[in-house]
């Protein structure tokens, strides 16, 4: 009894699932590609030059987000092949201009217009099929409990039934508790066809490795520049904090040798200095390890770490673990400073009073989610902090999706394929 009643659970959650994304597939996606392909149009007007890069970025939110329900509803990983922006990307005009031609020139653009048309179709008839087969046996039933009477004077089709009678009322029924048999079988597999067709839509072509292998080695570039600033940032804070207070304390000390018998008092005030700047040049090393590699990382995992970060925020902070072991050492630390970052973003920018991170591991990703209840308007783009968390995350090929409509709330989303040990 309790395995048909978890299966019928998970059946109308997948049909509301369905239910909800229907909705989402017909009106998103067609109003999208109609508005895509009218700003395309009017490109050599020069309107286009200004709706155009605004449009293939809400396009581009719209399948990330759908990416995103393909892993977490059906297991399914999309990849995400969008060709970065170039940093030195010119502003006005002209900037935009040469927003327009690289977005055009971008495969994955025509891929994204391609999935809006097949997702108002062909997704949304898979949609609308997976929650159908749980709604219509309703009918049947309805039909047997006495609606077949207002069909007496006529014939009645229900499926391959044709109502006219108790009897045949109560035929519809069995065969409306047959459907819905079925459809418990059959609910999840459709939603997941639905995602399937999204994949063979969205994913690049074999012919695109080469791009591919491109933009890891952007990412491997990145990733030493970020290293190389890293250790000049750690010889500037040892330079100009530990190392001078320590220059600082040697030298006292050198002046307590000399003073320790002519002035005792004297010297006894410069050890009582000595030992002051010694706590301080400890707890600035302690600060300056933490930076690199903050010791709970190491000894407790990216669980505890992340709750440690949560506990120093300014504002109420929730965080939900389901780890069942740890990810290599430099996953997790790209992972901790990617949560510590947009923690940061949170308290600079959100004006939020709560915040929400969410870590789980499942078929074979680690994923997690920051959620704020701010003012919204988070962009993802050169520039902003986010960017850069974008760039720790590529270098494991990661991926960083971003929901944050005006008005708030935002959800900060972030994707490493690893492994737990």
């Amino acid at each position: 009894m309790q395995w048909a009643q978890s299966r019928v659970r998970a059946a109308l959650l997948t049909g509301g699932r369905a239910f909800v994304l229907s909705f989402v597939s017909i009106a998103g996606s067609a109003a999208l590609l109609v508005l895509s392909l009218l700003s395309i149009t009017v490109i050599l007007l020069g309107v286009g030059l200004v709706t155009t890069p605004p449009l293939m970025e809400a396009v581009r939110k719209h399948a990330n987000q759908r990416r995103l329900l393909a892993e977490a509803w059906s297991g399914i990983r999309i990849p995400v092949p969008y060709r970065p922006f170039p940093k030195d990307l010119r502003t006005g005009f002209t900037g935009q201009v040469e927003r327009t031609t690289l977005l055009l020139k971008d495969p994955a653009t025509w891929r994204d217009l391609r999935w809006l048309l097949l997702d108002m179709t062909a997704g949304y008839v898979l949609l609308v099929l997976t929650f159908a087969l749980l709604v219509y046996p309703l009918e049947g039933l309805v039909l047997a409990a006495g609606l077949w009477r207002v069909f007496e004077d006529s014939t009645y089709w229900y499926g391959f039934v044709p109502v006219s009678s108790q009897a045949t009322g109560l035929a519809a029924a069995a065969l409306g508790v047959a459907i819905f048999v079925a459809a418990m079988w059959a609910s999840r597999p459709l939603l997941r066809l639905h995602f399937v067709l999204a994949r063979s839509a969205l994913s690049p072509a074999p012919g695109e490795l080469a791009q591919r292998i491109d933009r890891l080695t952007e990412t491997r570039h990145e990733a030493v520049d970020t290293a190389a600033s890293e250790l000049r940032r750690i010889e500037r804070d040892l330079h100009d904090g530990a190392q001078a207070r320590l220059v600082a304390m040697g030298m006292n000390l050198g002046t307590i040798e000399a003073l320790v018998e002519k002035d005792p008092a004297q010297a006894k005030k410069l050890l009582a200095m000595a030992r002051a700047s010694s706590a301080e040049a400890l707890t600035e090393l302690r600060d300056l390890v933490r930076g690199i590699h903050p010791p709970v990382l190491a000894e407790r995992g990216l669980g505890d770490a992340v709750k440690a970060l949560a506990l120093r925020m300014p504002i109420a902070s929730e965080v939900t673990v389901e780890l069942t072991g740890r990810a290599e050492a430099p996953v997790e630390s790209a992972a901790y400073f990617a949560v510590s970052e947009a923690l940061t973003n949170v308290v600079k920018h959100a004006d939020a009073d709560r915040v929400w991170v969410d870590l789980h591991h499942a078929e074979g990703t680690l994923r997690i989610s920051v959620t704020d209840d701010g003012k919204g308007g988070a962009l993802l783009g050169n520039g902003s902090g986010l960017s850069g968390i974008e760039r720790r995350l590529g270098t494991f090929d990661g991926v960083l999706a971003v929901s944050s409509p005006a008005g708030g709330p935002t959800m900060v989303t972030m994707e490493i394929p690893c492994a737990l040990s």
